[in-house]
């Protein structure tokens, strides 16, 4: 089959960042396992962090996570899709990804797509989605219909996740939203997400929730940057607040949560299909959660842009995009 993988860590500009393959085809589904047809998938930061760090070990590594597709083949243990059925997910970071024709992905992982999207827009939300779901609802513990009158803080609003948890906390929470950006085009997205305020991270945050009449953010979502805005986040949230952190690119101190007695929280959509957790089937329930969502017209999808046929020269172009940081939502591209 056709795919497009790495075999050698280069900027996203090096004409050998990402290749043209032809590979053998996935062996027949076993257990939980379906064999997928890939329509479209999504570049993410995993995607560009893993392809600038990590050498690949005894041949050419396929990535990609987000992805829509069909069903063309299932295991013997599977009971939740039959061949045909079209789907989308995020795969795992511990087996061959999506940039390729044909993909081995565990039905538990993964959604029923939302019949009103085509797959690019679907190929769009997976992994966003799934990271804001269990950031919120798993990991800040906040109860659907809950948190009237507390405040949540979505640090990188514009972002693909940051995008997902403010819908998310819009339609499913009473929360007051108040996300960060500094563009006038990213200030106009969040609000048209669902933002109820939109601080500028580049000045004052806890001083700017002040002057909104905010004294505090009961909960804080982190979706880049972290160490950068750590001073801040650490002022604006409230006492006995939660944070929850998507990302470690640089150390922080958690001692300065201390006097606030603030808890903290990490989030990686992985970790349940990495470890086989008994609750992994969780993923497959909020994703078709989320497409009941989106065919009912409450949240949308996150595409912003989409390079057409995927080849390796569109991919590293995607890569390029993901890296300059400057996106606005989520860059799709079509199947092989």
């Amino acid at each position: 089959m056709k795919a497009i993988g790495f075999t050698k860590c280069h900027p996203a500009d090096h004409p050998e960042a990402l290749l043209d393959l032809d590979i053998p085809d996935p062996a027949a589904p076993e257990g939980h396992d379906m064999l997928v047809e890939v329509r479209a998938v999504s570049v993410n930061p995993v995607d560009t962090k893993r392809r600038r760090s990590e050498e690949p070990q005894g041949g050419p590594r396929i990535l990609g996570f987000d992805a829509a597709g069909v069903v063309r083949a299932v295991g013997p243990s599977c009971t939740l899709f039959q061949p045909g059925d079209e789907v989308f997910y995020a795969g795992v970071v511990t087996r061959a990804g999506s940039n390729a024709q044909l993909q081995l992905v565990d039905e538990r992982i993964v959604g029923r797509k939302p019949a009103s999207l085509s797959f690019a827009e679907a190929a769009a939300m997976p992994l966003t989605t799934i990271t804001a779901w269990e950031g919120l609802f798993d990991r800040l513990g906040i109860a659907e219909g809950g948190g009237t009158g507390d405040v949540l803080l979505v640090v990188g609003g514009a972002g693909g996740v940051g995008s997902m948890v403010i819908q998310l906390a819009k339609q499913r929470t009473g929360l007051t939203i108040v996300a960060t950006a500094s563009r006038p085009e990213t200030v106009a997205w969040c609000r048209d997400l669902g933002a109820h305020h939109v601080v500028d991270h580049t000045g004052d945050i806890g001083a700017q929730m002040k002057t909104l009449g905010l004294k505090g953010a009961r909960h804080v979502f982190s979706t880049n940057t972290t160490a950068r805005n750590w001073g801040q986040i650490v002022d604006a949230v409230a006492p006995q607040g939660r944070i929850v952190l998507i990302e470690s690119q640089a150390p922080i101190d958690a001692r300065a949560l201390m006097p606030k007695s603030a808890s903290l929280h990490w989030e990686l959509m992985f970790t349940r299909p990495m470890f086989g957790t008994p609750d992994m089937i969780e993923q497959h329930r909020l994703l078709d959660a989320v497409a009941e969502l989106v065919d009912h017209g409450r949240i949308r999808h996150t595409m912003t842009r989409n390079l057409g046929p995927m080849t390796a020269a569109k991919l590293r172009e995607a890569h390029a995009l993901v890296e300059s940081g400057t996106m606005i939502g989520k860059v799709v591209l079509e199947g092989i």
